[in-house]
């Protein structure tokens, strides 16, 4: 049967799909309506998989990811901004810290679940990645990693700092810093030019094998012409959030497949991954700290293993050093980005995810 020229199983997957995004969105605005930093992203995948432990979903098709991967790059690359550069160069010694600590969260984290919980080294780094979320899912999907368990360990972690780190601040001391400057959205001509480089940059990091293309490309577009000054602003409030929502439904779907039995035990994985990240980070956080000049509290907060976005609006709530913070977890995502394909090619002799 054909239903204005397209069959009608077409309309009955889109209305499958529809229902999987509104019942993201709904964990979203759930999240967002308590105040909660990062809600888009972690409250459509805390409902989605608990929607799909009830009843399995159905996953998205290609295309939605591939879209999320790129606008999720172009979001991110909005973040290099000129004001954000210059702090680089003001935190040498501190940004030279990070990159030992960011290797040191990886391997300590990495050796917990390789060998207490017999994990693949691939699935291992993937999960100990100190933040970086969305674009450990590309990679993750890339390589044929379990997307599922990974998802586990980097959300548990993100949710508890989320939860717990203004607290952990707060009896450590803040600073009162000057607010980071709110990005103006962009108009349709400059959205359109930013995704069209994104993805052109993108294909051709697919061409020469890089993983994860769509999202490195439009994020390192997006960050030459911020940095640059020829842009300014990012994408509209509405896109950031729907991005959001796709990518919290795709990880929340991946962690219902899971099997129970294997879920419930990954968990304690869970905790002791972020016990030992969180305790890794924090002993590096005091000597950069120290060398930049900055309240302790800035720098738990721009060595906390958690997302950018997430760190960045903790930081802002929190009346903290913004562009220390934001700087920071600025260079361990494209630190991050340009090193896990390069690490995870090296690893042979396991199956990814098995």
């Amino acid at each position: 049967m054909r239903l204005f020229g397209y069959p009608s199983s077409r309309f009955a997957l889109l209305g499958r799909e529809a229902v999987v995004i509104a019942i993201a969105a709904l964990g979203g605005a759930l999240f967002a309506t308590l105040g909660m930093p990062a809600a888009w992203l972690s409250g459509s995948m805390l409902l989605s998989t608990i929607v799909s432990l009830v009843r399995p979903l159905p996953a998205l098709r290609r295309p939605w990811f591939d879209s999320t991967m790129l606008f999720s790059g172009t979001i991110l690359g909005s973040a290099a901004t000129p004001e954000a550069l210059a702090a680089l160069a003001r935190y040498p010694a501190s940004l030279a810290v990070l990159l030992v600590g960011v290797a040191a969260i990886m391997l300590a984290t990495g050796a917990y679940l390789r060998h207490v919980a017999r994990w693949p080294w691939i699935d291992a780094l993937l999960a100990a990645a100190p933040g970086a979320l969305s674009t450990v899912l590309a990679i993750a999907q890339a390589k044929g990693a379990n997307i599922g368990r990974i998802s586990v360990v980097q959300l548990f972690r993100l949710l508890v700092l989320v939860a717990f780190l203004p607290s952990l601040m707060q009896a450590t001391g803040t600073s009162a810093g000057a607010p980071a400057p709110v990005l103006t959205a962009v108009g349709p001509s400059t959205m359109l030019g930013l995704v069209m480089a994104g993805l052109l940059l993108g294909l051709s990091f697919e061409r020469i094998g890089l993983a994860a293309p769509l999202m490195f490309g439009a994020t390192f577009a997006s960050a030459i012409l911020h940095g640059s000054g020829l842009v300014e602003g990012s994408l509209p409030q509405p896109i950031q959030i729907a991005v959001q929502i796709l990518l919290g439904s795709t990880m929340g779907g991946r962690i219902a497949h899971i099997p129970r039995k294997e879920l419930r035990g990954l968990f304690p994985l869970a905790i002791g991954g972020f016990a030992v990240s969180m305790g890794v980070a924090f002993l590096f956080a005091w000597p950069a700290a120290w060398l930049a000049g900055v309240p302790y509290a800035s720098g738990m907060a721009a060595f906390a293993p958690g997302g950018l976005e997430a760190m960045a609006m903790l930081a802002f709530a929190m009346g903290l050093d913004t562009l220390y913070v934001g700087a920071h977890h600025l260079v361990r995502f494209v630190v991050i980005g340009l090193a896990m394909p390069l690490v995870l090619m090296r690893i042979k002799g396991e199956k990814p995810g098995s």
